[in-house]
């Protein structure tokens, strides 16, 4: 089975959100899953669609596969580095701040023909 990957890494975006938006897509068609990630209002929508662009345009070149035949196979968020800074507080305390950052990983593959068992 032919199948393509995309990671983008270092992403400035929490999983926990980033993950919401790949629920949205996993599963569906190519075509399906362009439509949800633009009009889901979800900032994580808007970086998952890069990285699922940049895994059918592998697909295209690499396999010779076309869009329409295509779908998502699998959709992965994963943690990455949390950069940590502090914000003052009263009495010269401090409150930690943790920005959290993501790896995402998305691979599309060619649809499987359906078969009815009979």
């Amino acid at each position: 089975m032919q199948q393509s990957k995309a990671l983008t890494k270092y992403v400035r975006i929490a999983p926990r959100k980033a993950r919401l938006a790949a629920g949205l897509i996993r599963g569906l068609a190519v075509e399906d899953a362009f439509v949800q990630l633009q009009y889901s209002g979800l900032k994580g929508g808007e970086l998952l669609l890069k990285t699922l662009k940049s895994a059918v345009a592998n697909a295209e070149t690499v396999h010779g596969v076309q869009r329409r035949d295509l779908e998502v196979q699998e959709v992965r968020i994963d943690p990455g580095p949390i950069i940590k800074r502090a914000k003052p507080k009263n009495r010269g305390g401090r409150v930690p701040i943790q920005k959290r950052t993501s790896h995402f990983t998305v691979v599309v593959g060619v649809k499987e023909p359906e078969t009815r068992g009979e």
